[in-house]
């Protein structure tokens, strides 16, 4: 057990090949290095893996581990994150989620469960308590997400007499079919990227369902709820957090990145795209939002409810939107709710499918691989989207992703991907602090893991978007402050409300535009603080996580000791990542982002990656190939 709160003090080692279960030993010196969520999974991958594991075999390690705030009630801490070795990239893979899944696994008793083996048929395993079954699951098999989660719920129910208290995690088909991009999915949220999926796919395992009766312990419960109410507060009167997120969810995003030329439009052949106010969030509240939902202890309700085919479903975010409609020179908003549902029930992560069938539209125009595709000819994506699921026709070609099709048939230049992960939507020659962290982030060209740049550089300031200045050091605290806000089992969307209201609620003020001025000459005070952060020995009133942290959990929390714990985690993930072979050589972008300007008149607007990628390197204390350093390793006490 644990002298902290908010732990159960129990990490489960689940060997799938003999059905046989260990305790896995996890200390307070861990909880105290680690925290939890995604640092804790790559320390036990850290601890287990020598290099030599692949994606699909009984050595590959499935964690999925919660957050010390999981289920405390501390605003937006419902997350739970997986990770492994991925089958899209090769190397560590986390991928986070929202849904309920990680609140009833801590309420089985259960901080994370580690998975290995393999199942011998078809499975899918429930967890009550300390009861752990394994059932046959040849009747949910080659059913979509949604079916296979309601016979599960009555499976619970019927064996009970009552309506059981769940949280579920399933596979769909693309799952079972090993797409290199399936997910896993917990309700409607899904763990999408980097094909978590396929590798319970590959290891038989349809679902996981935890319930249970234990308590979560809460540090301090009576100021722990005054300052989660102060907390609660401050995040729904921030300009961000409290009205854009409410109001349009993420979908808002799209109008802002139309106008600062972030929009990635035609597989990023351009910034802007004309039809952008058809597949707007506007749009999406004004003519077919029904209502606003939100997952456990969130204030903020960012996510879209819809009508699909007579259905009420999850609507979709702004990934989807921008990917499924300038992507592929789309403006029928109508079709994206119809295909956000599809990749859903089908288990497929919406970004790598969308940018992959944009490569093959580009491809086909291209005439390096004649497949029929074509920009703005969208009417059969739905049985496209099967084919991909099923491995159908070029649906099986599809579903290796885009780097394996650019190599297979060239094209590798407007592949929009780093290290095998498609990038998210935003348009990075416009934002190249953003091109720098897809290019440097551990799991691929991820916006979240590449510490999302693209906030100061138009999406909440405005600093210099073309500038390289600063942006190295930039790029690493925000990394790792987004590193912790993620072990601790919270919404990174929290971190909107770090910057203060008055910046972002009044773009033209003089404060703020001064802001938005300095910001690329004060990159040695961030590699400063980066250096040392617990200089910052203080809590700042815009920061809540620490002193949410020391209430809820009992975790003595500075602004400097928080960043610090980012620092090591994200050191942590990369090393592991060292041991899969991954250097500076793959630290990079496409020639399309590199190499070819978005406004052929302005010679700047690409992403000077070499630039940003040897200060990043300095700041982070890399040998010049990309590693940590030894030394680097020994004072984040990773290695002794």
């Amino acid at each position: 057990m644990s002298k902290y709160a908010g732990y159960m003090g129990k990490v489960l080692m689940l060997d799938l090949t003999t059905q046989k279960t260990s305790d896995y030993p996890w200390s307070d010196e861990y909880r105290e290095l680690y925290i939890g969520g995604k640092m804790m999974a790559a320390r036990i991958l850290y601890d287990n893996l020598t290099g030599n594991e692949a994606p699909y075999s009984e050595e590959n390690l499935v964690v999925i581990s919660t957050g010390p705030l999981t289920g405390t009630g501390a605003p937006s801490s419902n997350r739970f994150n997986i990770s492994a070795i991925s089958p899209q990239t090769g190397i560590v893979a986390s991928s986070n989620c929202g849904g309920n899944f990680g609140y009833y696994l801590k309420k089985a008793g259960y901080d994370a469960l580690i998975m290995k083996g393999k199942c011998a048929e078809h499975t899918w395993i429930e967890f009550e308590n300390e009861k752990i079954t394994f059932h046959n699951a040849d009747d949910i098999w080659g059913l979509c997400v949604g079916p296979a989660q309601e016979k599960l719920q009555e499976h619970l129910d019927a064996a009970r007499g009552c309506r059981v208290k769940c949280g579920i995690i399933s596979i769909g088909p693309a799952g079972e079919n090993l797409v290199k991009f399936a997910s896993v999915i917990s309700g409607e949220r899904a763990s999408g990227r980097a094909g978590m999926g396929a590798v319970l796919g590959w290891k038989n395992l349809k679902a996981v369902v935890a319930t249970g009766n234990h308590e979560i312990s809460i540090f301090d419960r009576e100021k722990a709820r005054e300052y989660n109410r102060k907390w609660v507060e401050y995040l729904r009167k921030h300009p961000l957090a409290g009205n854009q997120l409410p109001r349009l969810g993420s979908a808002g995003l799209v109008s802002a990145m139309q106008m600062r030329g972030l929009l990635a439009t035609k597989n990023y052949t351009f910034g802007q795209f004309d039809g952008f106010e058809k597949v707007s969030g506007e749009h999406l509240a004004e003519n077919f939002n029904i209502v606003n939902k939100g997952c456990l202890a969130c204030p903020m309700r960012c996510a879209r409810t819809v009508a699909v085919d007579g259905k009420e479903v999850k609507g979709p975010e702004l990934e989807t939107l921008g990917l499924m409609g300038g992507g592929l020179l789309n403006d029928d908003l109508a079709k994206i709710l119809k295909w956000n549902n599809v990749l859903d029930e089908l288990g497929m992560d919406t970004i790598s499918c969308a940018s992959t069938i944009a490569w093959a539209m580009e491809a086909n125009e291209k005439g390096i691989w004649n497949n029929g595709l074509k920009f703005g000819d969208t009417d059969d994506l739905c049985q496209l989207l099967e084919d991909i699921a099923f491995r159908r026709g070029i649906g099986n070609e599809l579903a290796e992703g885009s780097r394996i099709l650019s190599i297979k048939y060239g094209g590798g230049e407007f592949a929009m991907q780093s290290k095998g992960l498609e990038m998210a939507a935003y348009e990075p020659r416009r934002a190249v602090g953003q091109g720098l962290g897809y290019a440097v982030a551990n799991r691929g060209a991820c916006h979240l893991n590449g510490g999302y740049l693209v906030i100061l550089e138009g999406l909440g300031l405005y600093t210099d978007t073309q500038t390289p200045n600063a942006k190295a050091d930039m790029t690493m605290i925000f990394q790792n402050l987004l590193e912790m806000i993620s072990a601790t089992g919270q919404c990174l969307f929290t971190s909107y409300a770090v910057f203060p209201t008055f910046l972002v609620s009044n773009p033209n003020g003089s404060v703020t535009k001064f802001v938005n001025w300095v910001i690329p000459y004060i990159g040695w005070a961030v590699r400063l603080l980066n250096k040392c952060p617990e200089i910052i020995c203080f809590n700042l009133p815009v920061l809540h996580h620490p002193k949410g942290m020391k209430y809820n959990i009992g975790m003595n929390m500075t602004m400097g000791k928080f960043l610090r714990c980012g620092e090591r985690g994200y050191n942590l993930e990369r090393a592991v990542d060292v041991r899969f072979g991954i250097s500076s050589k793959d630290d990079t972008l496409p020639k399309k982002m590199t190499h070819v300007p978005q406004d052929p008149n302005n010679p700047k607007t690409v992403v000077p990656l070499e630039i940003m990628k040897k200060r990043y390197y300095q700041a982070r204390g890399w040998s010049k190939d990309g590693k940590p350093t030894m030394r680097t390793l020994k004072k984040l006490k990773i290695e002794r």
